[in-house]
């Protein structure tokens, strides 16, 4: 058995550095939610500074260490410098007068400094595919326009447009304090109280740990943003369990990939573009989360009878009662830990602030775990401390996502790349609105397929979404719909991230995973279309007063579209659908879904005739069983 290497002095030195480091950012920015941020550029500088101490203590060149170590102190060093270089030269850069006076010297070194400190930080985090893209905006911008070299380098380092511009804010502002909150719920006990909830009302019914799986994801969204985080907590339990009951291993995949990636579009805490969304288009984080609710319970509803119809058409149980813990005693000893997620709502919903809620979420997580003897245990002093240290540490991808974006932003805005992109769109669409939604749909999961959820939305904002805008679409549909297809590229083969998470726990085949995914999220695929047609989906109304009676009618018809989708793609209704009725079902979904009166009664009527035929079947099969008993 081979020996694990010894951990050497400077390598506990640096673990626990990073750990004082990081306790140090989340109480910064637990402080500022709670008293208030100082300047943007200030404020956003700190939030990088940590950022950036942190990847490259974290996250060496080279995994040995020695001499590649003085390699990471040397972008260590520059990522103080680029900082420090604003911070004690700030009263300069506050009475300059921006694209006018010239740069000096140091300016133009740091500014260069910052460029490649930021790209290697983001690529050590994420990966290669951010980073890259941002090079091609940089060698587009510096090589292809008229724009000077003082003018892009004051664009991405000195302006609040490039690497300290809104993304990186809204990194700073809402994402850190929510993945603290995300970060105490979970040492507070509170993903066993999701499984055990799930477990409670949902594991003994067919197909049940399918349905745990759609249920527990669902909740525990609101702890981590990030669909392989959900699937690397929640699969080890539920993907096991749902082959234990008879799910095919890719099936079982596919489930749990999907439902944890839903945990982005989730209402009340969304994944970190949801916050970006807010940001761009100037409105509270909970007008966005209101705009979220019928889309995300469309896309549960659906999983939910994908796995369902799945059950039913294999035969496949729950799990015995007798293993299952009671509602009544789960809500009892831990019912007391959904507190915290509910103060961030009734906060929200109150109009306070976003990281003022999350904040009080986060400091309310361990005293609600210390109120009951089932979830005291465990919870000491080092708990806080680990809290602390995770969300430091889980923020880091999104931040320095944000950082690596905000370069590329400053590029299309000062080149005015945005612009040109959107006569590219308006002209391959042919002023159709229909296949300009169809290229963002499949920009948005080619973009996501190299980089996370956040970066990939903040282009799709910058390139794609004036095209939709200028062709008719609402500002709200628009946005939400490039938010969606950002998020579905984590579901999407050849590159699935969740998939390639889930199969692995499940062993199963990839390809084979990946299709079923693509099969439970059918829905998800077509409500984005749905809602840029029809935004009352999106809860958007003029007048509640008058219009409230057609958006229950919108929402209802489409929640019947969705389970007519699910029940299309898994064969099975009342009884298994023969070829004609999964035809029938699958126009009656497409029907149901796109908001109408008259579409609603042809969807209803193909839905009737296809209940009709399955219950007739049900009927002469049952009498068929009784002819076939003795005396019968």
């Amino acid at each position: 058995m081979e020996e694990k290497p010894a951990v050497t002095p400077a390598q506990t030195a640096l673990r626990r550095l990073a750990l004082l480091i990081a306790g140090a950012m989340s109480l910064y920015h637990m402080y500022v939610a709670a008293f208030g941020p100082p300047e943007a550029m200030i404020f956003r500088g700190t939030h990088l500074l940590f950022t950036l101490t942190l990847v490259f203590i974290l996250y060496p060149f080279r995994a040995r260490g020695g001499a590649w170590r003085i390699l990471d102190l040397l972008f260590l060093a520059g990522g103080w410098g680029l900082v420090l270089h604003i911070f004690l030269n700030y009263s300069y850069f506050e009475n300059r007068i921006i694209y006018i006076d010239d740069l000096t010297a140091w300016d133009k070194f740091y500014a260069v400094l910052a460029v490649i400190v930021v790209l290697e930080a983001t690529r050590r985090v994420i990966g290669w595919a951010l980073p890259l893209t941002a090079i091609c905006f940089l060698i587009y911008a510096g090589g292809f326009t008229h724009v000077t070299p003082q003018v892009l380098m004051e664009q991405i380092y000195l302006s609040t447009e490039g690497i300290f511009g809104s993304t990186l804010g809204v990194s700073a502002s809402y994402v850190m304090l929510f993945v603290l909150f995300g970060a105490f719920m979970e040492r507070s006990g509170t993903g066993q109280l999701f499984m055990d909830f799930a477990l409670s009302i949902t594991g003994r019914y067919a197909g049940g740990p399918g349905k745990v799986a759609v249920v527990s994801s669902s909740l525990f969204g609101t702890v981590s943003g990030s669909a392989v985080a959900n699937v690397m907590v929640d699969g080890p339990i539920t993907i096991p369990l749902m082959k234990r009951t008879g799910f095919r291993p890719h099936f079982a995949a596919a489930v749990e990939s999907v439902a944890s990636t839903g945990g982005q579009l989730m209402p009340p805490i969304m994944g970190a573009a949801a916050f970006v969304m807010a940001e761009f288009l100037a409105v509270p984080y909970a007008q966005v989360a209101l705009w979220a609710v019928v889309p995300s319970f469309l896309y549960y509803t659906a999983v939910f009878f994908a796995v369902h119809f799945e059950a039913k058409r294999y035969k496949l149980a729950g799990v015995p009662r007798v293993e299952l813990p009671r509602f009544g005693s789960v809500m009892l000893d831990r019912g007391h830990l959904f507190v915290p997620i509910l103060l961030v709502l009734f906060g929200l919903m109150a109009g306070y602030s976003a990281p003022l809620c999350a904040l009080v979420g986060a400091l309310a997580c361990l005293p609600m775990a210390l109120l009951r003897k089932a979830t005291r245990t465990g919870i000491r002093w080092r708990s806080v401390i680990d809290a602390l240290e995770d969300g430091a540490k889980n923020t880091l991808a999104v931040a320095m996502a944000c950082a690596c974006a905000g370069i590329v932003i400053a590029c299309v805005t000062i080149t005015g790349l945005g612009i040109v992109f959107t006569q590219m769109v308006v002209a391959l669409a042919q002023n159709s609105l229909i296949l300009a939604l169809i290229l963002t749909a499949l920009a948005g999961i080619v973009l996501g397929m190299g980089m996370p959820t956040t970066p990939a939305y903040i282009m799709m904002v910058a390139l794609l979404v004036p095209a939709v805008i200028k062709l008719g679409a609402a500002t709200p549909a628009a946005h939400m719909f490039a938010f969606y297809f950002a998020i579905l590229s984590a579901i999407t083969p050849p590159v699935a991230l969740a998939v390639f998470a889930a199969a692995g726990l499940a062993k199963s085949n990839m390809w084979k995973s990946g299709f079923a995914a693509m099969r439970v999220a059918a829905p998800a695929y077509i409500v984005p279309f749905m809602f840029v047609y029809e935004p009352t989906l999106l809860l958007v109304v003029k007048d509640w007063s008058t219009q409230w009676e057609y958006v229950a009618l919108s929402v209802g018809t489409a929640i019947m579209g969705a389970i007519c989708l699910a029940a299309s793609l898994h064969g099975w209704l009342l009884a298994f659908a023969v070829m004609w009725q999964r035809m029938a079902l699958f126009i009656a979904a497409m029907l149901l879904i796109k908001p109408g009166l008259y579409s609603d009664l042809a969807g209803f009527a193909l839905l009737a005739v296809v209940v009709t035929a399955q219950v007739m079947t049900r009927r002469r099969a049952a009498e068929s069983v009784q002819l076939a008993r003795p005396g019968g």
